[in-house]
C-alpha cells in the first residue's frame, strides 16, 4: 500500500489506541510546528533574496555592479553601497524584529507550554510537544494548553465533564463543557485500563471547521457516535477540570487551529499602490533622460571631441562611446529613483502607529483597554476612508442584554422580591406578571421553564446562593436570568439531566436530546421528561422560523404576539419566539433509533440529521415571545454625525431582524425622519428585487441612465470598471434583508445592488451572514474607487474585518477574534471618529508631504546633473563632490523630512474633530495623486535651472583677491551643493505648518551639519590621506568664508543688470586650432575628478598651447562657456606654493569653451 498516495488522497482517518506501530504506517503528521520564518542560518540569505525581490533594491545592485566597471562609472562604489547597505540593514533588522514578535505570540497561542504526560508502559512520563503523535494517550491538567486535537477518554469531573476555554479559537471567553463517553469514562485515571485501550477511531480527514467533528468509536465490537462534543481542540484551555485523558486525533499541522492558520490577505495602501505606477514612471524619466545624454554624447563626439586628444582618450566609434555614456548617466542620475522612499515609509508609518498607541483620549478605563494599532502599514490610509461597514451588536449597540419586555399567549408583559435567588441586578418588574407566576398560571410556568431549560448555559454555585452562570452568548444569559428571577432557577446539568427549582421546589428532568442553534437552523430544541414522564419539545428560535412549524390552531394567537413582535422590534429590542410540543413516547423511541442511526453515520450525518430535526419540529405550540434590550455605546449617534460630515457613509451589516435594525438606525441617527424617503427591499424572487432596486434608483434620480455609470480605471494595463458617483438630490436610506441581499449580491444584479446603495447616505442589511458581509464588502472594493473599513467585535465579523481595506476590532462581550484580525483595535465605537477624523488625517497629510517633499528634493538634486552635461561635453562628470553624493539623502536631508513627516499638523486634535470638512481631501487624493507628482516635478524643474545657472552666472569670468581665476569646477561644485541644501531646507520649512522644537533642531542641525563636514572633509589632512576622494581641499575657505557672503550678496544683485548689458555687446574670445590626439580610446568619463585622467584635467601642467588667431579656431557647441580648469589649475597648490600664475599662464584648452557671448547660458 503506497501509504504517502494514501495521506494526499486522505478521504477519513483510521486510528488505532495504544498502537504507534499501525498509526506510523499512515505517515500522520507529527506534533511539531514551525511557527517561525527564519532561523539563524536562513535569514540572511532568505531576507536578502526577499529584499532584492523589491524593484529599487534590485536596481541599485545592478547600479553597484556597474560602478566597479571602469569604463562606465565615475563615481566611486561607496557612494552606493553606503545607502543600500543602510537601507537592507534596516529592513533586516525590523523583519527579524517582526518575526521573533510573532513568533512569541504564536507559541503562546499555539503552543503554550512545551512538556506534557504521555502514557507509556503502564505509567505516566514527562515528553515535550513535538514528540506527540497520533494515537497516543496524553494526561492534561487544570490551566494547561491542550497539546493536540485530542478525542476526551475520562476526566477527573463528575460524570466526565470537562471545562474548557476556547478565546484562541473563536474568542469566546466563555466556558465551553465537553463530555467523554460512558464507555470511555469509566476507565477514569486507572492507568492500566488506559494503556489496554486498544479502541479504534474512523473520523473525517484534517479540516478546518473549528465547529463540526464527524467519527466513530469501535470498542469492545460496539459502536459509538463522535462529534465535536467529545473533541478537544489544540489551543483550548482546560478549566476548572483537575485532570483529563485524551486520545491524540490530529497533530502539528494537521490540527483544526493550524489549519485555519493560512496566510491573511497582504493589505496594501492606495497610495502603496499608486507609488507602484510613479516608480515605473520615474525609470522610464531616467531612461529619457540618459537616452538622451548618450545622444548629445554622440553627436559631441562626431562635432568636437577629435579637439581634446591631448587629454581625452577618444573612442573611434562614437556608437559605442554613447552607449557606454548611457550606463554612466544610469550611475550618476539614479538618486531619481529613490533608495531610500520605502525604508523612510516604514519609519513614518511605525511612528504615527505609536501615536494611536499613546492616545489617552481612546483609552477605555472601565475594561483597561488602551487603543491599539496592529499593524504599522496602513496609518494613511485612515485618512482616505469613504465606507464604513459596521456590525450592530456590541459595536454599536453595548451588548450587554437585559430582559426587557415579554408576551406570553398573546398577553403583552412590559414592565421580586419573593425569589431568594433572584439576581439582584435584574430590573425588569411587571407585577402582573409576577401575579401571574405565584398564581401558578399554567402559561406563565410554561413559559419560563422554557426559559429554564432550552439553554446550553452552565451554572457554577460558589457558594449557597451565589449562582453564576456560563453561557455562550448573552441573549442566552439574560433569557436564563429571566427565568431565575421569576422562581425557574437553573441549577445544574449533568450529560443526562437538568436540575432546576421552580418556585423554591427542585425537579430534574431528563435530558433526552439537544437539538442546538446555528444560523442555518435558526432556532434550538431541547427534547426533556420531566420528573413525572411526560415527553415534551421545547423550541426557540427566530419568529420567521418558528411560525412555520406552528400548529394552525395557534393562528389567532400568532397574529397577537406578531403585533407584539412588531412593537417590540419598534423599539429596537432583540426577539425571540417560545414554543413547544408534547411527544408520543412510541413515536419518540422510533425518531430516536433512526437518530442514534444517524449520529454514526459517516456520510452526509449533518444532512440525516436535519431530516430528522424538521421532522420532530413541527406542529408545535406557541407560547409567546421574549424581547431583550441592547443599549447603544455612549457617543455613537455623536460619532455617526461627525463621521456623516466628513462625508463618510456607513452602512450597518447585522444579523438582526428589519425592525430592530431600522429602529437602531433611528437611535444612533444612521436614518433621520428628515431624510426624503427610506426604501425597504424584502422581496422573496429576483424579479422583486431588481424592481425594487431600479425603482428606488429611479426616484433618487429620474433622469438617470441605464448603462453610462462604469468608467474604466486603467491600472499598469488591466481596465477594471469603476461605478462612478451619481448626484442625488436630498438624502435617502436603504434596508434590505438577508433574503433579498442574497438575489442583489448575484453576478447579474450586484452592480443594480451597488448603484442603487451607493446612491443612498445609508445602506442598513439585516438577517445576514457572516458571508454576506465579507461579500457586501468585497463589492464595494471591486467596483469603487474608495477605501472601506469595517468594524467589528465578534468572530462573525472577522470575515467582514479581513475583507476590508482597514479592519477594526473592538474587544467587546464577543471575546477577542475580532480583535485578533483586525488592523486596529479599541473598546468603544466612539473612538472611530478620533481614529479617523485625527490621526487618520494627520498621518495621511504627513505623509503626502513627505513623498512630495522627497521626490522635490531628489529631482532637483538630480536636474541639476542633467544641465551640468551639456557644458561638460556629456562626459558623464558629476556636478558635486562624492562625499556630498553620498551625504546628501543620508544626514543633510533625511532629519528635516522625518521631522515634518512625524510631528507637523496642520491643526490641532480639537480643530480637527470641530470641522470634519477637513477630511474631505484625502477621500479625493488631492494632497498626493498623480498630478500632484508632476507638478512636484516640473518645481523640480524649475529649481534645478536656478540652482544651476544663478551660481554659474555668479561666477562666470570671476577672479579671486590674489587675481587668479575664480571660476574652476571645485568652486562652482561647492558653491552649487552648497545653495541646494540650503535651498531643500529652506523650502521644507516653508511647508511646515507647524514649527516644534524636533523640526528648529532636525532642520538647523541638517544646516550645521552640512557646513561642518564640508569645512572637515576639504581639509589638508584628509587630503593627504586619500587624495583621490578628499581632492575639493580648501574650496571651504575660498567660497564659505563670512567675507566671500558679502560678495555673493552683492553679486547676485547684479547678475540681472550685468547681463542685460553684455547681452548686447558680447566679447570675442580667442580661438584655437584642434589639437593632435594621444590616445585612440576616449574614456566614459572624461571630466572625472577622481579617476582616470581627472588629476591630468586638473592640474594644468601639461595643458598650456599657444594662442590661435581668431580666425583659425572653432567654435565648439556642447560645453559650458563659462568653466575654467579644475582644480589645482585654477591656481591653488595643495602644498602651498604658486602654481600656474594667472599672468603668466596661457589660454588652455578648456578656455577656449568661451562663448561668443557672455549670455549664451
Amino acid at each position: 500500500c503506497n501509504f504517502s498516495l494514501y495521506f494526499l488522497l486522505e478521504v477519513e482517518r483510521k486510528i488505532r489506541a495504544n498502537d504507534r506501530e499501525y498509526n506510523s504506517s499512515f505517515k500522520y503528521a507529527t506534533n511539531s510546528i514551525k511557527t517561525s520564518k527564519y532561523n539563524p542560518f536562513t535569514f540572511l540569505p532568505l531576507n536578502l533574496f526577499e529584499q532584492f525581490q523589491r524593484i529599487a533594491n534590485a536596481y541599485f545592485l545592478f547600479l553597484l555592479i556597474l560602478q566597479v566597471i571602469p569604463a562606465i562609472s565615475s563615481l566611486s562604489w561607496f557612494t552606493t553601497v553606503v545607502p543600500l547597505v543602510l537601507v537592507l540593514s534596516v529592513t533586516a533588522a525590523k523583519d527579524a524584529i517582526d518575526d521573533i514578535v510573532s513568533t512569541h505570540v504564536t507559541n503562546c497561542v499555539v503552543c503554550g507550554r512545551r512538556t506534557f504526560f504521555s502514557l507509556f508502559n503502564n505509567r505516566l512520563i514527562s515528553e515535550k510537544w513535538m514528540n506527540v503523535q497520533v494515537g497516543d494517550i496524553i494526561m492534561l491538567e487544570n490551566n494547561q494548553f491542550v497539546t493536540a486535537d485530542l478525542f476526551l477518554l475520562s476526566s477527573s469531573e463528575p460524570l466526565n465533564l470537562v471545562y474548557i476555554e476556547t478565546a484562541e479559537l473563536d474568542g469566546e471567553t466563555n466556558l465551553k463543557v465537553k463530555q467523554a463517553l460512558t464507555v470511555t469514562g469509566d476507565m477514569g485515571d486507572n492507568l492500566e485500563a488506559l494503556a489496554a485501550f486498544n479502541g479504534e477511531v474512523c473520523c473525517e480527514p484534517p479540516n478546518n471547521r473549528l465547529d463540526r467533528f464527524t467519527g466513530t468509536l469501535t470498542f469492545d465490537s460496539q459502536k459509538y457516535s463522535l462529534d465535536n462534543e467529545r473533541v478537544l481542540l489544540r489551543g483550548c484551555t482546560l478549566r476548572n477540570t483537575d485532570w483529563c485523558f485524551g486520545l491524540v486525533l490530529f497533530a502539528g499541522p494537521e490540527t483544526k487551529l493550524m489549519q485555519n492558520c493560512g496566510k491573511s490577505t497582504f493589505k496594501r495602501t492606495s497610495i502603496d499602490r499608486l507609488m507602484n505606477v510613479l516608480v515605473l514612471f520615474i525609470f522610464g524619466l531616467l531612461a529619457l533622460m540618459c537616452i538622451i545624454l548618450a545622444v548629445g554624447n554622440g553627436i559631441w563626439e562626431n562635432h568636437a571631441g577629435s579637439k581634446f586628444n591631448a587629454f581625452l582618450p577618444r573612442e573611434e566609434n562614437t556608437v559605442f562611446s554613447a552607449f557606454l555614456t548611457f550606463w554612466s548617466y544610469i550611475i550618476i542620475l539614479n538618486t531619481v529613483v529613490p533608495i531610500s522612499l520605502y525604508v523612510s515609509m516604514e519609519v513614518i508609518r511605525l511612528g504615527n502607529s505609536y501615536y494611536i498607541n499613546w492616545d489617552r483620549t481612546m483609552y477605555h478605563a472601565r475594561t483597561d483597554t488602551p487603543a491599539e494599532a496592529r499593524t504599522t502599514t496602513l496609518n494613511e490610509e485612515l485618512g482616505q476612508i469613504k465606507y464604513i461597514f459596521s456590525d450592530k451588536t456590541g459595536t454599536l449597540t453595548q451588548n450587554i442584554m437585559t430582559f426587557n419586555k415579554c408576551s406570553i399567549n398573546g398577553k403583552s408583559y412590559v414592565d421580586f422580591s419573593f425569589n431568594r435567588l433572584a439576581d439582584p441586578k435584574f430590573l425588569f418588574y411587571d407585577h402582573s406578571l409576577v401575579q401571574g407566576v405565584k398564581l401558578e398560571l399554567p402559561d406563565v410556568h410554561a413559559f419560563f421553564r422554557l426559559l429554564a431549560l432550552c439553554h446550553t448555559v452552565m451554572a457554577e454555585e460558589k457558594r449557597e446562593g451565589d449562582l453564576v452562570y456560563q453561557a455562550q452568548s448573552p441573549d442566552e444569559g439574560a433569557l436564563v436570568t429571566a427565568a431565575r428571577n421569576f422562581g425557574f432557577v437553573f441549577r445544574s446539568r449533568s450529560p443526562e439531566t437538568v436540575t432546576i427549582e421552580e418556585m423554591g421546589i427542585q425537579r430534574s428532568y431528563e435530558m433526552l436530546a439537544i437539538l442546538d442553534f446555528n444560523n442555518v437552523r435558526k432556532r434550538m430544541s431541547v427534547i426533556v421528561r420531566n420528573p413525572e414522564g411526560k415527553l415534551s419539545l421545547y423550541c426557540k428560535g427566530a419568529d420567521t422560523i418558528i411560525y412555520e412549524r406552528l400548529h394552525p390552531s395557534c393562528s389567532e394567537v400568532m397574529k397577537v404576539t406578531t403585533e407584539h413582535l412588531n412593537e417590540f422590534a419598534g423599539e429596537g429590542l432583540r426577539t425571540l419566539v417560545l414554543a413547544y410540543k408534547d411527544l408520543d413516547e412510541e413515536y419518540f423511541s422510533e425518531w430516536k433509533q433512526r437518530h442514534h442511526e444517524s449520529s454514526v453515520a459517516l456520510e452526509d450525518r449533518e444532512e440525516k440529521l436535519e431530516k430528522l430535526y424538521e421532522e420532530i419540529e413541527k406542529d408545535m405550540m406557541l407560547i409567546g415571545a421574549t424581547a431583550i434590550e441592547d443599549k447603544l455605546q455612549d457617543g455613537v449617534a455623536q460619532t455617526i454625525e461627525q463621521l456623516a460630515k466628513a462625508e463618510i457613509k456607513i452602512w450597518v451589516l447585522t444579523g438582526d431582524k428589519q425592525e430592530t435594525a431600522e429602529n437602531i438606525g433611528y437611535s444612533c441617527n444612521l436614518l433621520r425622519e428628515e431624510m426624503n424617503d427610506v426604501f425597504i427591499v424584502a422581496a422573496n424572487s429576483p424579479e422583486e428585487v431588481r424592481q425594487g432596486l431600479r425603482d428606488a434608483r429611479l426616484k433618487m434620480c429620474p433622469d438617470t441612465e441605464q448603462d453610462k455609470f462604469l468608467i474604466p480605471e486603467i491600472i499598469l494595463g488591466n481596465t477594471p470598471k469603476v461605478v462612478q458617483d451619481e448626484n442625488v438630490n436630498g438624502e435617502y436610506g436603504l434596508v434590505i434583508n438577508g433574503h433579498s441581499l442574497a438575489f442583489a449580491l448575484e453576478s447579474n444584479m450586484e452592480l443594480e445592488f451597488l448603484r442603487t446603495a451607493c446612491m443612498c447616505k445609508t445602506v442598513i442589511c439585516c438577517r445576514v451572514t457572516p458571508l454576506q458581509k465579507a461579500q457586501v464588502v468585497e463589492l464595494v472594493k471591486k467596483y469603487k474607487k474608495a477605501v472601506t473599513l469595517a468594524i467589528g467585535d465578534g468572530a462573525n465579523d472577522v470575515s467582514m474585518i479581513k475583507a476590508a481595506h482597514i479592519g477594526v476590532g473592538i474587544s467587546g462581550q464577543e471575546g477577542m477574534q475580532a480583535v485578533l484580525s483586525s488592523d486596529f483595535s479599541f473598546a468603544q465605537f466612539r473612538f472611530l471618529q478620533r481614529l479617523l477624523l485625527v490621526h487618520g488625517r494627520w498621518s495621511y497629510l504627513r505623509m503626502c508631504k513627505f513623498l512630495r517633499y522627497f521626490f522635490y528634493k531628489n529631482f532637483t538634486f538630480t536636474f541639476v546633473h542633467f544641465w551640468y552635461a551639456f557644458f561638460c561635453g556629456f562626459s558623464a562628470q558629476t556636478v558635486y563632490d562624492e562625499g556630498f553624493i553620498t551625504l546628501y539623502n543620508l544626514v543633510y536631508t533625511a532629519l528635516p523630512v522625518l521631522g515634518m513627516s512625524l510631528f507637523d499638523q496642520d491643526v490641532n486634535a480639537g480643530w480637527s474633530l470641530e470641522y470634519p470638512q477637513l477630511y474631505v481631501p484625502g477621500q479625493l487624493s488631492q494632497y498626493f495623486s498623480k498630478r500632484a507628482f508632476m507638478m512636484c516635478a516640473l518645481h523640480s524643474w524649475y529649481s534645478s535651472l536656478v540652482l544651476f545657472f544663478v551660481p554659474y552666472a555668479a561666477i562666470y569670468d570671476t577672479a579671486r583677491d590674489d587675481g587668479k581665476d575664480g571660476a574652476d569646477y571645485q568652486s562652482f561644485a561647492l558653491i552649487t551643493q552648497t545653495c541646494l541644501t540650503v535651498t531643500v531646507c529652506v523650502q521644507l520649512g516653508l511647508d511646515l505648518s507647524s514649527w516644534t522644537v524636533v523640526n528648529h533642531l532636525f532642520v538647523w542641525g541638517s544646516l550645521g551639519m552640512f557646513f561642518i563636514l564640508t569645512f572637515t572633509m576639504y581639509t589638508d589632512g584628509l587630503f593627504r590621506l586619500r587624495p583621490s576622494s578628499f581632492a575639493f581641499i580648501g574650496k571651504q575657505g575660498l567660497h564659505l568664508s563670512p567675507s566671500r557672503g558679502f560678495f555673493w550678496i552683492q553679486k547676485w544683485s547684479k547678475i540681472c543688470q550685468k547681463y542685460k548689458i553684455t547681452i548686447y555687446e558680447p566679447a570675442p574670445r580667442p580661438r584655437r586650432t584642434r589639437l593632435t590626439r594621444r590616445s585612440t580610446r576616449r574614456s566614459g568619463y572624461a571630466f572625472s575628478h577622481a579617476h582616470g585622467y581627472g588629476d591630468l584635467v586638473t592640474s594644468g601642467r601639461f595643458l598650456r598651447r599657444h594662442a590661435l588667431t581668431p580666425s583659425t579656431g572653432l567654435i565648439p557647441t556642447g560645453r559650458s562657456p563659462g568653466f575654467k580648469p579644475t582644480g589645482r589649475s585654477a591656481g591653488y597648490s595643495p602644498v602651498g606654493r604658486e602654481q600656474n600664475p594667472k599672468q603668466k599662464v596661457e589660454p588652455t584648452s578648456l578656455q577656449m569653451f568661451r562663448a561668443v557671448k557672455d549670455c549664451s547660458f
